[in-house]
């Protein structure tokens, strides 16, 4: 039997409903974890201010119910609703943009000025590509590039 459950077609089922809630979709993850019966579906979701508990709760129950009826699952899954936390994942252009001027950690798939690893100001997002500026020098990372992004909260402000 073909599964259904794939993170493209959960993505297509929960955004609208996300967005009648006031909410976006950061990141959607699908995988096995030890300990767990099946695999695990996580969906980060954020809004204004940070989604709080009941929204959470709100949006599980919808999707919970939405996922079932849409789709054809050949093994059980267990289904986990959550904010993106106070480092968040960056993956849209939209993500990068809300956060210039605030520090974030970059990992790229290839050397960018021989490095993989940077951590520093996001100083503009520009077409296909970030600047961050890291002990004074500018780095233009193309989007393309990057394997994994996060706004990195200043603990020390």
């Amino acid at each position: 039997m073909n599964d259904g459950l794939t993170v493209t077609r959960v993505w297509q089922i929960a955004a609208p409903v996300a967005a009648d809630e006031g909410m976006e979709i950061i990141d959607i993850e699908l995988r096995r974890e030890a300990g767990k019966r099946g695999r695990v579906l996580r969906l980060y979701l954020d809004k204004e201010g940070g989604p709080n508990l009941d929204d959470l709760t709100r949006i599980s129950r919808q999707l919970s119910d939405l996922l079932d009826a849409e789709l054809e699952v050949s093994e059980p899954y267990t289904l986990e609703v959550s904010s993106p936390g106070v480092n968040r994942l960056l993956r849209r252009v939209e993500h990068f943009v809300r956060f210039v001027g605030k520090r974030v950690r970059v990992r790229t798939r290839e050397a960018v000025e021989g490095r993989r690893s940077f951590l520093g100001l996001l100083k503009e997002v520009d077409g296909g590509e970030i600047v961050v500026v890291q002990e004074g020098t500018e780095f233009r990372i193309p989007l393309s590039l990057i394997e994994r992004a996060n706004y990195e909260h200043d603990w020390s402000a």
